[in-house]
């Protein structure tokens, strides 16, 4: 485990930025229509949930990693297996954050460019951040922060001030019942953003104040809910449902939409700026508790090594992984979730919490 601290502030950064990250490019929860906003609502409870099942196997094992403990919760073989499932789990949401951005950055800005190129200079950037370890990380969101939210609420004010904003596109509530928005939950919003909160199981033992951390955690996924819902909401009242839907990233075309006095207009860059910055970060630690497990579970005493070849596997994984972009986003939204989000978001970590439970039990007996 790398010697290296981070503070109960650049936590709760690390976890809004991931969070917050790449599921502003997708089109979240629309199957629930007008209600979107209600199931990230409940996703939003539902994560709690989840990260206070990690938060506690944290609080069995506080100074190891996940990749360590499982061995002492499951037995070191059955372990070591499950935390080699978890670091190639994390190779591949790695792959896919970074295909999504690739994918946005062709469509947006450079369509005569090849994926392939536009996705390995991304890597490189986020390369050469993580050899630099989780400390680098950390502050480096704590500085972009201020900036991501400044663009955020700036963001806003310019969509309430040009008009476009049509809160009658938000009703009826629940004109379906509440049925939809309940398997939209749990079948989307629960586990993406929410569930894979379950990347800070590997960055919990590197916090300075870990009596903060349950706090923190709540308080961070909290925020991150709130604003998804209130773009979600933003995007519905100013596209509509059925134009939201049919957007390939919606947040982008509520923001051409702006128009105040006809010089106050294409504000793009506030869309680049928001997702690179946010994706940079969603990447990165995906990247790095990657390359932190391997070097845990193999007994690598130099992690830095591993970086090179951990980010051409990515990069060849983002490109194979599918072949469009449409294939990209049904497969992460509809095939993954119960077949990959379940089991690693849910299902492992709550057995390995009452395993953990038992034993622990078990010794304060004897």
């Amino acid at each position: 485990m790398e010697k290296a601290k981070i503070s109960a502030y650049q936590l709760f950064v690390l976890i809004v930025l991931f969070e917050v990250g790449s599921t502003l490019l997708i089109p979240l929860a629309l199957d629930a229509k007008q209600d979107a906003w209600l199931t990230i609502l409940l996703g939003m409870v539902g994560g709690f949930f989840l990260f206070l099942v990690n938060f506690r196997l944290f609080h069995y094992y506080p100074d190891i990693l996940p990749t360590e403990y499982m061995q002492k919760i499951v037995g070191k073989s059955f372990g070591k297996f499950l935390a080699f499932l978890y670091i190639l789990y994390f190779m591949y949401m790695a792959a896919r954050v970074v295909r999504d951005f690739g994918e946005m950055l062709i469509t947006f800005a450079y369509p005569q460019t090849p994926l392939f190129i536009i996705i390995a200079l991304f890597l490189v950037v986020i390369i050469y951040t993580i050899r630099k370890g989780i400390e680098v990380v950390a502050r480096t969101g704590e500085l972009l922060f201020l900036i991501l939210f400044l663009l955020g609420i700036s963001g806003i004010i310019l969509i309430a001030l040009s008009g476009i904003v049509d809160l009658k596109n938000l009703l009826p509530v629940l004109e379906e019942g509440i049925m939809p928005v309940l398997k939209t939950t749990f079948t989307q919003t629960l586990y993406i953003p929410f569930g894979e909160a379950v990347v800070f199981a590997m960055i919990l033992p590197y916090l300075n104040q870990s009596k903060k951390g349950k706090r923190i955690g709540v308080y961070a996924l909290g925020f991150s809910g709130l604003v998804l819902t209130l773009v979600v909401a933003i995007n519905i009242s100013v596209l509509g449902v059925n134009l939201t839907a049919r957007s390939q990233f919606p947040l982008l075309s509520t923001i051409q939409t702006i128009q105040i006095d006809e010089f106050l207009e294409r504000l793009d860059v506030y869309f680049m700026l928001t997702l690179i910055l946010g994706g940079f970060f969603k990447i990165s630690l995906y990247f790095y508790v990657a390359v932190a497990g391997i070097a845990n579970l193999f007994n690598f005493k130099e992690p830095s090594r591993l970086v090179y070849p951990m980010g051409i596997v990515i990069l060849i994984l983002s490109i194979t992984i599918a072949s469009n972009y449409a294939e990209q986003i049904s497969e992460g939204t509809r095939f993954i979730s119960l077949h990959i989000f379940l089991p690693f978001q849910v299902i492992i970590p709550v057995s390995l919490l009452i395993i953990a439970f038992f034993k622990h039990r078990k010794k304060r007996g004897k």
